[in-house]
């Protein structure tokens, strides 16, 4: 029996080609992979011998010749190949072991250039595997080092069986599909967001305990995108048990909620929800004021900081039952306070490239739904003051938070702030003069002198003189209902200030 190794990890490839020729089978390999083959005492073939071909245009050019694929893809039952591969002195590989060249590992370089990614697009590999994938009953196709040991057993065992080979060969087409999604998603960078075929690549970095329920099973998978490093799924876990799906997602929604902000900031989730958020001069500052917005909802949420996590606010957090504390970095006094709380996990993260939003998707019956991701590109020109009096200082500086924590709430949303925190927040109801009634019922001695904001117009005014009755001073909306006039004559009769941005910011 002949296999055919090529690889570029060679993670445990001079074993397995050891422990191939232990079984009697003869070596045949590529480049790289040839060279440390020898290098190790293994007896092997260049691919040039069988093809009485060099390797050309820097390798470019090996594989692709018909004595190597015939061998791949040669049926030894049927009568035609047989006379095809005796006529032209094809010989059958019997194992194929190939990892593709590193395209996602180098476009993820900040610095990487199109040349560089290109040189990464592996051609001969995918095409071996697929052949290899496609004839597995005769061929054992193996992408992946870690199975090595387990293919070498079932060699010595007689061979691997059927189900093992269907495995295998799915493993091929799994990894050959996600990397040429890579490949069209990196060419793809500078034309339309929505082509009309899209595919998807990612890789599962975790098996989850369960899902949202226990009954359910869950794995986490990283994209290819750069950005994807920054996110969640790419951060680093420093402490605690581990993660579940809700924490992943709850932990998400946090560390989307400090992003982009030019002082720290921390956010306290609760199912998905921003209970708490602040900005500060002085982290622990942020997050004092973050758990005071909400301090019976905080008790099991998820912390995150845009901010280094320093002993003073680690002293305050350790006070707190949180399920998971995300930050982009903890200082080692941090970490002796913070390691002491046993189920408390910690994740380290990088924050987001500036400009960096991407995409979302929905998963919806029979297909996905996809959008670009909302941000805060809309410029402050646009807005328009509609109200007799003009926002304070004070309460400008309070709407323009409030208007930028809204968006992470779900709609109907309402946010209420006071110096740059959240004190209330109403969301996911049916109407919106409930979410104003939930959220001033949140925001209790603190609702008075604070300003809102609402991700959609106000289809009446009774959710804006709720607010005022309360004590709500200037409020901060889309616009766009046709009663807004209406809602203008209450703010003014109130004597508050409103703003109409001209944008919504419904998150369902």
């Amino acid at each position: 029996m002949r296999a055919l190794l090529s690889v570029y990890d060679k993670t445990g490839i001079v074993e397995l080609a050891r422990a191939l020729t232990g079984l009697g089978w003869e070596i045949v390999s590529t480049g790289g992979t040839l060279a440390a083959l020898r290098k190790a005492g293994v007896e092997v073939r260049s691919v040039s011998d069988i093809t009485d071909f060099p390797e050309i245009m820097d390798g470019r050019v090996k594989t692709l010749h018909p004595l190597i694929h015939g061998g791949l893809l040669g049926r030894p039952e049927l009568e035609g190949d047989q006379i095809s591969m005796g006529e032209h002195g094809i010989e059958l590989f019997g194992l194929l072991a190939v990892n593709l060249y590193p395209f996602v590992e180098t476009i993820t370089k900040p610095d990487v250039t199109e040349l560089e990614a290109i040189e990464q697009i592996d051609i001969g590999g995918p095409a071996m595997l697929r052949a290899a994938a496609k004839n597995h009953q005769h061929v054992i196709p193996v992408v992946e080092p870690g199975d090595y040991p387990a293919v070498v057993d079932a060699l010595r065992a007689g061979g691997p069986d059927l189900a093992t080979r269907r495995s295998l060969a799915a493993k091929v087409y799994a990894q050959t599909s996600a990397y040429d999604a890579s490949v069209a998603r990196y060419f793809r960078r500078d034309d339309s967001l929505f082509p009309e075929e899209i595919a998807f690549a990612g890789r599962k970095t975790l098996d989850l305990r369960y899902g949202e329920n226990p009954h359910q099973h869950a794995a986490a998978y990283q994209s290819d995108s750069f950005e994807s490093r920054a996110g969640v799924i790419g951060s680093k876990q420093l402490h605690g048990k581990e993660l579940s799906f809700n924490n992943l997602l709850d932990a998400d929604a946090a560390w989307n909620c400090v992003q982009g902000w030019d002082r720290p900031a921390v956010a306290i989730i609760k199912h998905t929800i921003p209970c708490g958020l602040a900005v500060s001069d002085s982290l622990v500052d942020a997050y004092e004021r973050a758990l005071a917005g909400d301090p019976v909802s905080a008790f099991g949420g998820i912390v995150a900081s845009n901010s280094q996590i320093d002993e003073e606010t680690a002293t305050e957090v350790s006070k707190l039952f949180c399920e998971v504390l995300i930050a982009p970095g903890f200082s080692e006094p941090a970490m002796s306070i913070l390691e002491k709380k046993k189920n408390l996990r910690l994740l380290e993260a990088e924050l987001a490239p500036e400009g960096s939003h991407g995409l979302e998707m929905r998963v919806v019956s029979g297909g996905w739904l996809i959008q670009e991701a909302d941000d805060q590109s809309q410029q402050e020109e646009t807005w328009k003051v509609v109200s007799n009096r003009r926002p304070t200082e004070s309460e400008m500086n309070d709407l323009r938070f409030a208007w930028r924590v809204v968006r992470h709430v779900k709609s109907n949303a309402i946010v209420l702030a006071k110096n740059q925190s959240v004190v209330g927040v109403g969301s996911g109801q049916p109407n919106r003069v409930e979410s104003v009634a939930i959220a001033a019922r949140k925001a209790g001695r603190n609702l008075p002198e604070s300003v809102l904001a609402s991700d959609a117009f106000f289809p009446f005014a009774d959710g804006v003189e709720t607010a005022a009755v309360g004590g709500v001073t200037a409020v901060i909306q889309p616009g766009g209902s046709v009663r807004d006039q209406e809602v203008i004559g209450t703010v003014n009769a109130y004597g508050m200030a409103m703003i109409l941005t001209g944008q919504r910011h419904f998150r369902h």
